[in-house]
């Protein structure tokens, strides 16, 4: 779209999984010309890990919508000629071979700065560029386990848990995009591109937020709690006739209101048990038995209906979530025309402009799919083109027969 912010900038996309990958796909969201460059016979690593009967299962397509793919053999030179012609009108490089990959290719940060001064180059990798882990291979659940986050999730008499969703390769592509646009407001003030520096580790250490800093300026460590707050009450999952609730009730006004208005139990914030938060705290396995034996004699719904000026809130699947009404009335899935099958279901990006705007998202690319236009574009014509094919520089996409 013409009048994205993001408009007019190409993106050369080496990135593979999520990190990298939802990187750019924001970037695509916002309008930028990304083309992803791709492994001519496995493509993104992220392919092959879903159920899908073609290589655009769920997996891939969640961080690969609205981008274009060129499948290259890089061992083959003809295969780097064709990445400096991409890079010739390129913005912005994204990265996540570990260390020393793009410097055997030739297309290292010191090498391409110096014949395209204003390319904002963006490395992710597990550990850093440099030192004594920077060597290691790394995946979001094992940085979980290694830097606090599984250590704090679980029951407090049971082994660490980690979380299913990718959390901290999550959060890196989200830091990734921020650095890669103040890279750019940047570039607009001086002129000159950069090199930018992030791992999962470094998101993974600055994401311990207030629990990290509780150890590093006192001491304190915090350990697994289950579902309840180490430190305040009522934090907890709560038994009702039908389904748990979730409540997250730390304040001194949020429990006042929970005793006296939902529970009709205004002694409560009398008894010196409870009175304060440190003697909820300290006495809060008591409390919640106490809050569970009332909370079981009706069905969920009827408390939340009670607790609605509450943060509180149904477990649900995801299934149930993701069908829900207010989802929905929200408007954060939107469907999206897709060549296998009429339309795939996406999730639109969580914020809503009052004036910008951004682009209407197409569905993943095959591998492969537009290799073949991109080198149209760049001057080769079809005789050089199927000579590449010939030679496995290139791998085009070939439409099944039975497609329809």
């Amino acid at each position: 779209m013409k009048n994205s912010p993001l408009a007019g900038l190409k993106v050369i996309d080496f990135s593979r999984i999520i990190a990298g990958p939802l990187c750019t796909q924001q970037l695509a969201d916002l309008g930028a010309r990304v083309i992803k460059i791709e492994h001519p016979v496995t493509g993104d690593d992220g392919r092959s890990l879903s159920k899908a009967a073609d290589d655009r299962g769920a997996f891939f397509q969640a961080y690969n919508r609205s981008k274009e793919s060129i499948a290259l053999d890089l061992t083959q030179q003809a295969a780097i000629d064709i990445v400096h012609q991409l890079l010739e009108g390129a913005d912005i490089l994204v990265e996540n071979f570990r260390p020393g990959v793009m410097k055997r290719l030739g297309l290292d940060y010191e090498t391409l700065s110096e014949k395209y001064p204003r390319l904002i180059y963006l490395s992710v990798s597990a550990y850093g560029q440099t030192g004594m882990m920077a060597d290691r291979p790394g995946m979001d659940p094992v940085l979980q386990a290694e830097f606090g986050m599984m250590s704090m999730t679980g029951e407090p008499d049971g082994p660490p848990v980690r979380t299913p969703q990718s959390l901290i390769d999550t959060m890196t592509a989200m830091n990734a995009t921020t650095a890669v646009l103040a890279a750019v407001l940047t570039r607009q003030q001086t002129g000159c591109g950069e090199r930018i520096e992030l791992s999962l580790m470094a998101t993974a250490v600055s994401a311990l937020g207030n629990l990290g800093l509780a150890y590093l300026n006192s001491g304190h460590v915090t350990r697994r709690a289950g579902n309840q707050h180490p430190d305040a009450a009522p934090v907890n999952l709560f038994r009702t006739a039908t389904q748990p609730i979730y409540a997250a009730l730390a304040t001194q006004k949020l429990f006042v209101t929970f005793c006296k208005e939902v529970l009709r139990k205004p002694e409560w914030v009398e008894d010196a048990r409870f009175a304060t938060p440190a003697a909820r705290s300290r006495n809060r396995q008591v409390f919640y038995t106490m809050i569970d034996e009332v909370m079981m004699e009706q069905p969920a719904e009827y408390w939340l209906e009670r607790m609605r000026s509450l943060p509180s809130g149904a477990v649900r699947s995801i299934d149930e979530a993701l069908d829900s009404p207010e989802v929905a009335e929200q408007e954060l899935i939107m469907s999206v025309p897709d060549d296998s099958k009429e339309t795939v279901r996406m999730f639109r990006l969580p914020m809503k402009f009052s004036r910008t705007q951004v682009t209407t998202p197409t569905s993943a690319p095959h591998l492969g799919e537009q290799g073949p236009a991109i080198l149209a574009e760049l001057g080769y014509g079809p005789a050089e083109i199927e000579q590449l094919i010939d030679r496995g520089v290139l791998r085009p996409y070939v439409r099944p027969e039975n497609a329809e």
